[in-house]
């Protein structure tokens, strides 16, 4: 089994930054793509931005230029730096890890509010 642990949401305001963490824990060989989607009250939930466990990065049109995907492999960690952020940011933050050999996985979520 495969644990993902979210941290670093909160309250900020418009144009401010937060950086959120997600440690992969538990039975674990290797990591292929990791990533962060988001989910607003009332809309689907929707992809941010992914990393390959080479460091190819993909973004969603609505924070390019904005945040930042990284990962450390040896830790099983993977960031979302976020700057510049707007009221329509906020949302639940989910981060995603596919596990080799062990299947796909789910943080719990945490919580991100942009005040205007």
């Amino acid at each position: 089994q495969v644990q993902l642990v979210e941290s670093g949401g909160g309250l900020v305001q418009a144009g401010g930054s937060l950086r959120l963490s997600c440690a992969a824990s538990g039975n674990i060989f290797s990591i292929n793509d990791m990533g962060w989607y988001r989910q607003a009250p009332g809309k689907q939930r929707e992809l941010v931005a992914g990393i390959t466990s080479g460091g190819y990065t993909n973004y969603a049109d609505f924070v390019k230029g904005r945040f930042t995907i990284s990962r450390v492999n040896a830790k099983n960690t993977v960031y979302l730096h976020m700057n510049s952020l707007k009221p329509e940011d906020t949302a639940v933050y989910y981060c995603h890890a596919d596990v080799t050999r062990s299947g796909r996985y789910w943080g719990q979520g945490t919580q991100v509010t942009v005040s205007s």
